[in-house]
């Protein structure tokens, strides 16, 4: 959860800035009890429903990385120059489909958009390789999110306008303020590339690069962070099982966790496969040159996939199961 100037940082560089960050931050909170009294940047965690002292600051302020609310978005015309390898998180409401490109993703993080007549909540968290799509209501109005500069367990927590809430994006639920404990509604969405999200949907829109801020959206500031092991903030659980940035999908319904991830899938290539999730037949369907997955029901009906990083879904999901061939 970091912000940077359009200054390039050279990429050899960007584990010790951050390792530098938290050690400042950790002498600060030990030597300074007036600025440790306010790491959490304002926000009320006296009822929070996990540890206090595991909400970590991320390194920017409050809304230092800002939230997109109602963007401009362009035409699939208008990215004619977009590479067909580009990320993007797709999600499609009432036959109408929208990519969000990650690369913009990486600089805000949480984009508030209507599609659809639907009221959506976008969230990417460059740290756990998670993008997820929330349903922007609760109780009937809608919540405008923003990004609170907090993390648990290396995660994104949300704050919503309304009420300064904290909410975590992995656990999609309120962790502390005064809608600790609400849940909010995951959507189902796609994590793909450009070029198989516009095959499958050619008259898709897309969130436009004029986003009203001076970032330097050809540059993914994250580069070096994905290709390494290491991780910059704590986290609860840790298993050496996978490399800790290998990719998974994962699926949480009524208590119940699995993970499906992409390296044992390749042994199959791009294939449709049966599978049984808590107690009931999922259909797991693979695109091994997309590195993208869906999961359907019994029904047909998509499932809510997770996609993220190995270590983020255990961190939150110890009890997960794993899929192996």
């Amino acid at each position: 959860m970091r912000d940077t100037t359009t200054t390039s940082i050279p990429r050899r560089g960007l584990h010790l800035v951050f390792r530098l960050v938290v050690f400042t931050y950790a002498v600060l909170s030990l030597y300074s009890p007036v600025w440790a009294a306010d790491h959490h940047l304002g926000f009320d965690v006296s009822n929070a429903l996990v540890a206090a002292s595991s909400i970590e600051h991320g390194g920017p302020p409050k809304d230092g990385i800002p939230a997109l609310t109602d963007p401009s978005i362009a035409s699939a015309e208008a990215f004619d120059f977009f590479d067909v390898d580009e990320r993007i998180i797709g999600v499609v409401i009432d036959g109408q489909a929208r990519a969000y490109p990650i690369r913009i993703l990486n600089w805000h993080e949480i984009v508030n958009d209507q599609l659809g007549g639907r009221d959506l909540v976008v969230s990417w968290c460059p740290l756990c390789g998670s993008g997820m799509v929330f349903d922007g209501r609760i109780g009937g109005k809608r919540k405008v999110f923003g990004v609170s500069g907090l993390l648990y367990n290396s995660d994104v927590l949300l704050y919503d306008k309304a009420t300064d809430s904290l909410w975590s994006q992995l656990l999609g639920k309120a962790i502390a303020g005064p809608m600790a404990g609400q849940s909010l509604q995951l959507l189902p969405a796609s994590n793909t590339t450009w070029g198989d999200w516009l095959a499958r949907y050619p008259t898709t829109d897309v969130l436009s690069f004029n986003t009203g801020y001076r970032r330097d959206y050809g540059r993914d500031p994250y580069e070096s962070y994905v290709n390494s092991r290491d991780l910059y903030f704590s986290v609860n659980h840790r298993n050496a099982r996978y490399h800790p940035k290998a990719m998974v999908a994962g699926l949480m319904i009524a208590g119940h966790a699995r993970a499906w991830p992409l390296e044992e899938l390749d042994n199959y290539g791009s294939a449709e496969l049966d599978d049984t999730f808590a107690g009931k037949p999922v259909r797991v369907h693979y695109d091994q040159n997309h590195r993208s997955i869906h999961i359907t029901d019994a029904s047909g009906a998509q499932l809510p996939v997770v996609m993220a990083y190995w270590f983020a879904w255990y961190a939150f999901y110890p009890e997960t199961t794993v899929y192996q061939p």
